[in-house]
C-alpha cells in the first residue's frame, strides 16, 4: 500500500492565447474548476494506475471547496485520512493555460499548512510514503523520519522547488525532480549529470518534458524518451508521472518498467484538460503502450547527450 502525505488544491482555470507577462492582462476563453493539488493528484494517479491500495493525508477547509476534493478521491478509490480546520479555506491554485498546453500557477496553501507531525496515520501495513512540498517543511520532515523509522520506503516530489536540508537528502529512498527542482535541490547550474552527481539520494528520478526522463539507481543510470503526444494542457502531468512510477515500484517493477509506465501516462495527461481529470486508468496507459515501439538505442543515446553524460 501506498500513503501519500500532502496538498489538495480546487484549480480555477482559465484558457488563454498566452500567458500573462507581468503587469499584461490577457482576455481569457473558457474557464473551470478541476480537483487537484499536488498530493491529490499524485494520490489518484496511484489508485488509477492500479494494483495498489492508497490512502491519502490532507487538510481540507469548512468551505465548499472541499467537497469536488473529496468526491475527485473517492472516485478514483483512494482512502482518505482527513484533518478540518475550521476556519481556514481550502487549498486553492489560480492556473492560466495558453494555447501552447503551457500554464502558470499561483497556489494559496490555505488548510494544507495546517498539516502537522501528530496527524500522520500508522504506517502499518504500507511500503511507500510519497511526499511533496506543498505542505510545511516541518510536517516533511516529520513524516519522512517517521517512515524511515518504520521501514517504509519515503520518496519525494521536491516541487515546489526549494532547498533541501542534508538531513531530509538522507532520508529519501527516492527523489523525483524536473530539470528546474534538480538545479535548486544541487545547488548547482549545470548539465543534468553534474547536478546528478552532487545528490547523494539512492535513487534520483528526472523529468525532462517533451525530451522524456533520466534516472540513476544506485550508480546505475536509466533513461526513457519521451513519448510523442499533441498536448493541451501540461497541468498535473509531472504528478501523473510521479504518482504511477511510486505504484509501478510498489509492485516490484524494475526501474526502467516504471519509468516507461510513468512516462506514457504522463503523455496521456497532457492531451486532456485538468489535473486529476486528465489522469489515465490503467486500461489506457496499457492501450496506449500497446500502440507504441520500445525506445531505441538511438533515442536513449541522444537522451543520454542531452543530460550531459558525455561531458562528466
Amino acid at each position: 500500500m501506498i500513503l501519500v502525505a500532502g496538498s489538495a488544491n480546487l484549480d480555477f482555470v482559465v484558457r488563454a492565447p498566452h500567458i500573462p507577462a507581468p503587469g499584461e492582462t490577457v482576455l481569457g476563453r473558457d474557464f473551470k474548476t478541476y480537483p487537484g493539488g499536488k498530493g491529490a493528484n499524485q494520490a489518484v494517479a496511484c489508485a488509477r494506475a492500479g494494483g495498489a491500495g492508497t490512502h491519502m493525508l490532507l487538510a481540507l477547509g469548512d468551505d465548499a471547496y472541499a467537497a469536488p476534493l473529496e468526491a475527485s478521491l473517492t472516485g478514483a478509490g483512494v482512502q482518505m485520512h482527513v484533518v478540518r480546520v475550521k476556519g481556514q479555506a481550502t487549498g486553492t491554485a489560480f492556473i492560466c493555460v495558453s494555447d501552447d498546453a503551457e500554464n502558470a500557477i499561483t497556489v494559496a496553501p490555505g488548510a494544507n499548512f495546517a498539516l502537522r507531525a501528530t496527524d500522520l496515520p500508522s504506517l502499518e501495513g504500507f511500503t511507500h510514503l510519497l511526499l511533496q512540498l506543498e505542505i510545511s517543511m516541518a510536517s516533511v520532515m516529520a513524516y519522512a523520519r517517521a517512515a524511515r523509522a518504520s521501514g517504509v520506503k519515503v520518496v519525494l516530489n521536491a516541487a515546489p522547488a526549494q532547498a533541501l536540508s542534508a538531513e531530509l537528502l538522507a532520508l529519501l529512498d527516492v527523489l523525483i525532480v524536473n530539470e528546474g527542482e534538480l538545479a535548486v535541490v544541487a545547488d548547482h547550474q549545470g548539465s543534468i549529470a553534474h547536478c546528478l552527481a552532487r545528490l547523494a539520494v539512492p535513487c534520483v528520478i528526472v523529468t525532462l518534458g517533451h525530451h522524456g526522463c533520466c534516472a540513476r539507481l544506485d550508480g546505475v543510470y536509466a533513461f526513457e524518451p519521451a513519448f510523442q503526444v499533441t498536448p493541451l494542457d501540461t497541468t498535473g502531468a509531472g504528478d501523473t508521472f510521479g504518482g504511477v512510477l511510486v505504484a509501478a515500484l510498489s509492485q516490484g517493477h524494475v526501474l526502467q518498467q516504471a519509468l516507461r509506465l510513468a512516462s506514457a501516462a504522463g503523455a496521456l495527461a497532457c492531451t486532456k484538460l485538468g489535473a486529476q481529470s486528465s489522469i489515465p486508468t490503467q486500461a489506457e496507459v496499457a492501450a496506449f503502450l500497446a500502440s507504441q515501439h520500445a525506445s531505441t538505442e538511438t533515442e536513449s543515446a541522444a537522451l543520454s547527450q542531452f543530460c550531459g553524460f558525455d561531458f562528466v
